[in-house]
């Protein structure tokens, strides 16, 4: 296990970030696929087709990024997760606060539903007659009812990745985040 200190290699180009929903998996893959010029691929583009439902190609889609030599993902759905952990060279880990993802969750959530912007497919932010609810249409609740989901992300790995041979950075705080990110020039 790595922290802020750890510096991607050149031949690194194969990177799963992992976090949970406001983690900040999308800004940080974004930065780096603009510093490094390494493909990202925002892997809820290819899960949610119209009307939030599951695409049936989602699968294959994944895989077909994954047979690439270089590419950035996030590291996230339980059927897509086999797939993307024996590829990666490196996962980065944003476990962040609660307090942190949650208040990230909400001001991305409300920020989205105001412009109403297309996220994927012809999907939309729902409002707020949705984050009232208690469903796993409500990001909101999503991002409380999962806060917890990565608490052994060790364990899970080594489970998929028996090698051993990945690097996992684990950043535990937006200032680590930001030194990463700087010592990394992103």
């Amino acid at each position: 296990m790595r922290g802020v200190e750890y510096r991607l290699e050149p031949d690194q180009r194969r990177i799963a970030v992992v976090g949970t929903s406001g983690a900040g998996k999308t800004t940080l893959c974004e930065a780096m696929a603009q510093a490094k010029d390494i493909p990202y691929t925002e892997i809820d583009s290819l899960f949610h087709g119209p009307h939030w439902e599951p695409r049936a190609e989602f699968l294959d889609d994944v895989q077909a990024i994954l047979n690439r030599d270089e590419w950035i993902i996030e590291w996230q759905y339980r059927l897509a997760r086999p797939l993307i952990t024996p590829r990666a060279q490196v996962f980065v880990w944003l476990d962040l606060p609660i307090g942190r993802r949650m208040a990230r969750l909400t001001r991305r959530t409300v920020g989205r539903w105001r412009s109403g912007g297309e996220l994927w497919n012809g999907n939309r932010e729902p409002g707020p007659s949705v984050w009232l609810k208690r469903c796993d249409d409500n990001i909101l609740w999503w991002g409380w009812k999962t806060r917890h989901k990565l608490d052994d992300l060790e364990d899970q790995l080594a489970s998929q990745y028996a090698s051993g041979e990945a690097v996992v950075v684990r950043l535990t705080g937006a200032r680590q985040v930001r030194e990463w990110r700087r010592l990394n020039g992103l």
